[in-house]
């Protein structure tokens, strides 16, 4: 049958023509026709099974798709996704017998499905994040494409990320410490960092339960974040999070006070649900005003771009619905010219799945790129993928079928929560 199909597409086109133009077009045309799945047609695909495990203290979900094809698709679910196992399993039971290159209609029906189940938000949308992201990397492998061509090519081929440097708060970090944690960022090659400014342990806080920072916590913030732009200098990105943590005149009060650092953003001064309090934030300062982990689907981003509550949008595309709807996400943003830039707390398969997604849009800013990819081994050893990581703050998009990374099972059992099922 490849013989057939060779000899017809170059006698055919010796034929009709002779240059050369059209013979690479036949030589493309046989690679994709080798390329092509022989099982059976891809609208026989079906799907067979959903098996999954869970790491990470039950934060990081994991799961495949299996197909009568022996094609499989896996996605990553993070946050909100502890003790769902039951929830993946009543999902696989809808999707059993289904064809999972229908993405969008599948991810359709089950949040149609859940509208009286919590479909809106938090778990639901976070497993269901997981889903969605397996259906397009079993669809690139039974096309033999790249996620970003299914979502309609690519504006990138490198996708930038900045380092959260994770200077975790029990620690206490001093000035010195931002400075030396943003300096060993430059060294290995990124040229946009992330500090967190609440500190659960201050000493200075009024109580554990006052949201409104102190004036002792305010100059602890503000000196954190001069050190480190006096040690990389003006052409380093340096952003803040403030975990939703706080008030809505400590948001304003921070933002003004940052002004002078030029800030590439604060993020999430106050906590996720009052829209109208981030749009007071927002329009009292010059600083840029991030938001969007907290939120779910693109439906929880409409209501703060038609206000103008935010400068910049990030959803985390492992818990906001997945990566078609971090798609419909950046292209609402886009309407109002406002930035997306990706949350990211999850694996290298989490991060080049959202890398697909950074690559397929215009208004892609930056993604989020965690310290623990260089310091924390297992990482590494939970995932199958070719080349490095990340080089000089940038990812190299991949061009394999899917998302091109993979899921090592037997790597990860070792990490595997207790007494959960894992991938049976």
């Amino acid at each position: 049958m490849a013989n057939s199909r060779r000899t017809f597409l170059q006698n055919s086109i010796v034929a009709g023509s002779g240059i050369g133009l059209v013979s690479n077009y036949a030589s493309e045309l046989e690679s994709a026709i080798k390329r092509t799945s022989k099982l059976s047609a891809p609208s026989d695909l079906k799907i067979t099974d959903v098996k999954c495990g869970f790491i990470r203290n039950g934060s990081g979900l994991f799961l495949k798709i299996y197909t009568n094809q022996d094609i499989w698709g896996c996605g990553e679910g993070v946050d909100a996704v502890p003790g769902t196992y039951h929830l993946v399993q009543k999902f696989g039971d809808q999707l059993r017998g289904k064809n999972p290159l229908n993405v969008n209609r599948l991810f359709e029906d089950i949040r149609r499905s859940g509208f009286f189940q919590g479909a809106q938000s938090g778990m639901y949308v976070a497993v269901l994040s997981a889903i969605e992201t397996a259906f397009w990397d079993v669809t690139g492998k039974a096309l033999g494409l790249p996620v970003y061509q299914l979502m309609g090519g690519k504006f990138r081929d490198r996708i930038r990320v900045y380092m959260d440097t994770a200077l975790y708060q029990s620690r206490l970090p001093e000035p010195e410490d931002f400075a030396a944690s943003a300096q060993e960022a430059v060294d290995m090659g990124f040229n946009a960092i992330k500090f967190d400014l609440d500190q659960r342990n201050d000493p200075n806080k009024y109580d554990q339960y006052n949201w409104t920072a102190s004036p002792a916590e305010l100059k602890r913030m503000y000196d954190q974040m001069a050190a480190a732009r006096a040690q990389v200098g003006p052409d380093i990105d340096i952003c803040a999070d403030m975990h939703g943590r706080y008030d809505a005149i400590t948001g304003i009060k921070v933002a003004k006070m940052m002004e002078p650092l030029h800030l590439m953003w604060l993020e999430e001064p106050i906590p996720a649900e009052n829209v109208d309090a981030y749009l007071q934030i927002t329009q009292s300062t010059s600083t840029p005003i991030c938001a969007g982990e907290n939120h779910y689907l693109a439906h929880g981003f409409r209501e703060m771009l038609e206000k103008g509550a935010v400068n910049i949008v990030m959803p985390d595309l492992q818990k906001a619905g997945g990566l078609g709807e971090g798609q419909r996400i950046a292209n609402l943003a886009n309407l109002y010219y406002v930035p997306f830039a990706p949350h990211m707390v999850a694996s290298y398969l989490g991060a080049m799945a959202s890398c697909h997604v950074c690559a397929s849009v215009p208004n892609f800013m930056v993604l989020e790129w965690q310290i623990y990819f260089h310091k924390n081994p297992m990482f590494q050893e939970i995932v199958s993928f070719d080349g490095p990581m990340v080089e000089n703050g940038f990812i190299t998009l991949s061009e394999k079928p899917g998302i091109g990374v993979e899921i090592n099972e037997e790597s990860m059992r070792k990490y595997a929560v207790k007494d959960v099922p894992f991938f049976e």
